[in-house]
C-alpha cells in the first residue's frame, strides 16, 4: 500500500488549497479514505473521510469549509479546502481505511494571518 499526498503549501488566511491523494498497492474503490492533520504540539486529529459508496463525514471545524471527494479511476483521493484560517495550519495525512488503517507521508499546509 502506498499513499502519496501533495498539494500542501503556505497561504494567506481565507486562501483555498487542494489536497490530493494517489494510493495504489491495494482496492481503492473497496474502501473509505480519510484525511487526518496534525498541528505543532498537538495530537491528530480527525479532518473528513468518505466512505467507498462516497459517503462523507466531517469534523465541526471544516464543515462548510472543506469538501472530500473521491476518483475512483484514478485512485485518488481530494480535499478541498477553502476559507483557510491559521488554525488550520497542520501536517495533513492521507489515511486508507483499511484494517489496520494505512498512513501517508503527510503534506504542510501552512495558514498565515
Amino acid at each position: 500500500v502506498q499513499l502519496q499526498a501533495s498539494g500542501g503549501g503556505l497561504v494567506q488566511a481565507g486562501d483555498s488549497l487542494r489536497l490530493s491523494c494517489a494510493a495504489s498497492g491495494f482496492a481503492f474503490s473497496d474502501y473509505g479514505m480519510g484525511w487526518y492533520r496534525q498541528a505543532p504540539g498537538k495530537q491528530r486529529e480527525l479532518v473528513a473521510t468518505i466512505g467507498s459508496g462516497g459517503s462523507t463525514n466531517y469534523a465541526d471545524s471544516v464543515k462548510g469549509r472543506f469538501t472530500i471527494s473521491r476518483d475512483n479511476a484514478k485512485n485518488t483521493v481530494f480535499l478541498q479546502m477553502n476559507s483557510l484560517k491559521p488554525e488550520d495550519t497542520a501536517v495533513y495525512y492521507c489515511v486508507a481505511l483499511l484494517s489496520p488503517a494505512r498512513w501517508g507521508q503527510g503534506t504542510q499546509v501552512t495558514v498565515s494571518s
